[in-house]
């Protein structure tokens, strides 16, 4: 259910290298959230980096939506960025996984490639 990378790159390194790499693989970051700083903005003391970055592909998001708009409440996708002990973890949750909640296994091959794209983009950002 859980896709979970480390690496030695700090939270705004690969922050950083994740911005580039969603672009490179055709995919768009529409949001980060910066946990700590929302957290600590409503009073709730939080020590923790966490970044959560909302990537889409719309074509993709487009095919599945097309299909079955309910859908729309597991979008767009999620690359947590966080501190974990001495490391930083990527972190997503299975587009596949996620999909088959919506009984709708004619969109499979699509939650796959995405899943597939997503991994990628996750193992060169969390690269070096």
């Amino acid at each position: 259910m859980l896709i979970k990378l480390s690496t030695n790159k700090s939270v705004s390194e690969t922050a950083a290298a994740l911005q580039a790499v969603v672009q490179a693989n055709h995919f768009g970051v529409m949001q980060v959230h910066n946990l700590k700083e929302t957290m600590n903005k409503k009073g709730v003391e939080f020590a923790h980096e966490c970044l959560i970055f909302e990537v889409c592909q719309p074509q993709q998001a487009r095919k599945v939506l097309d299909e079955n708009m309910s859908v729309s409440t597991a979008l767009p996708c999620r690359i947590s960025v966080y501190e974990e002990g001495e490391k930083t973890i990527l972190a997503t949750l299975k587009p596949t996984t996620l999909l088959a909640l919506f009984n709708t296994p004619q969109l499979k091959g699509v939650a796959q490639e995405v899943e597939d794209t997503i991994v990628k983009i996750m193992t060169e950002a969390a690269a070096g």
